[in-house]
């Protein structure tokens, strides 16, 4: 295993969480989970590869819907038990809801509410075959 491996703290599950946020505009798009495979295809291919919980296999951010992320910056917070991936998000969606972030409900009002903040910006109906997977 490489040195810079090493350092990275995965949960006892094998998993870290990783942030993905744009490289220009700050915003953070999306969250998920990375391996050690993930962590290390990411790293070689300069491209956003995560771990489904799910399907229990290596997602490659993209490969159905052609959204992929395009790595600028990896880091590691100080704990060394988050990544931070900043990326240019090829397609400008990242959420399977058709949506530039997954981050898109806000709390808003005195009898708190969650409100959808952000438009959709193309129907996952016709970008996915199975968007709720």
């Amino acid at each position: 295993m490489s040195a810079w491996l090493k350092q990275v703290h995965f949960d006892d599950n094998g998993l870290i969480p990783a942030i993905a946020q744009d490289y220009q505009t700050g915003r953070v798009l999306m969250m998920a989970w990375m391996n050690h495979e993930a962590l290390q295809e990411t790293v070689k291919t300069k491209v956003a590869v995560y771990w489904s919980r799910s399907r229990k296999k290596l997602w490659r951010k993209g490969e159905e819907s052609g959204h992929t992320q395009k790595i600028h910056e990896i880091r590691l917070d100080c704990d060394q038990d988050v990544i931070l991936l900043k990326v240019e998000q090829v397609g400008g969606m990242a959420c399977h809801t058709g949506r530039e972030s997954c981050f898109y409900l806000r709390l808003e009002g005195d009898d708190p509410q969650w409100v959808e903040a952000d438009a959709v910006i193309k129907d996952p109906k016709d970008i996915y075959k199975n968007p709720h997977e």
